[in-house]
């Protein structure tokens, strides 16, 4: 029974992601969904810029240290390892759910593309960033990411065995595709308020610091001298910027 209802947990995490992920979509693209970016009555600017960093802020910091090995290991006493992931995915879809609910736009132009044919280049941009999103994720093990791999071996009685170390398409270009994708999406809009730069430019920055001082760190300790050779030969976010990946080094990784 305990086990079936980590596993009914697991589940209902899921979706609530899906559906917030969904949500950001439309939230970032002005599009469909009931609250965007730029949609509600304006606070007083400097109110505005407060509370939408306070937002970011707690998004950031629950992103992070939920993430840090130490965090989950101290985590991992309170509640069943097969919960952790999970757990972590719910906090994250609620932090990004308190966001959109409580955002405050500032709809001041920064920029306006007028031409149709360019705007709709844009917006096709826009797809392709959260297209790289999804498509990353199932390049590494998109199941594992999201913790149903987890509920699901642990309702089986089966181990969770550790992910080989792969640089899988997407892999092979850039470091952190997903981080790329949801960059990309972030910044390609026909209309860029100064809500959205705020936005835009506070995930940037959060994205880069938590990448390259975080994240990375991790990688290196847990997979070792692999990643180390990665990272000199695979740049983080932008292709092409550095020589191309050796066949046997990718085959190897």
């Amino acid at each position: 029974m305990k086990k079936l209802l980590i596993f009914i947990y697991g589940t209902i995490a899921y979706l609530v992601f899906l559906i917030t992920f969904l949500y950001a979509i439309g939230f970032v693209g002005n599009i469909l969904v009931p609250k965007t970016i730029n949609s509600g009555v304006e606070s007083p600017f400097w109110e505005a810029i407060v509370i939408n960093a306070i937002l970011l802020s707690v998004f950031a910091i629950q992103h992070s240290v939920m993430a840090r090995p130490a965090f989950k290991e101290q985590w991992t006493r309170f509640i069943p390892k097969a919960m952790e992931r999970s757990t972590y995915v719910f906090f994250s879809s609620f932090a990004l759910l308190l966001l959109y609910w409580q955002w405050r736009p500032i709809k001041t132009i920064i920029w306006d593309v007028q031409n149709p044919t360019l705007a709709t280049i844009i917006l096709g941009v826009f797809g392709i960033g959260w297209l790289i999103v999804l498509l990353s994720t199932f390049m590494i093990n998109h199941f594992e990411l999201f913790g149903l791999q987890q509920i699901y071996n642990n309702l089986k009685n089966k181990s969770n065995k550790p992910i080989a170390f792969k640089a899988n398409f997407f892999y092979g270009l850039v470091r952190h595709p997903i981080m790329l994708g949801f960059l990309i999406a972030f910044w390609a809009t026909p209309v860029m308020t100064a809500g959205h730069l705020l936005f835009a430019v506070m995930t940037t920055l959060y994205i880069y610091v938590a990448v390259k001082f975080l994240e990375e760190k991790d990688l290196r300790k847990f997979i070792g001298p692999k990643y180390e050779l990665y990272q000199k030969e695979v740049p983080m976010f932008i292709p092409f910027t550095k020589k191309k990946v050796k066949k046997s080094i990718t085959n190897t990784i």
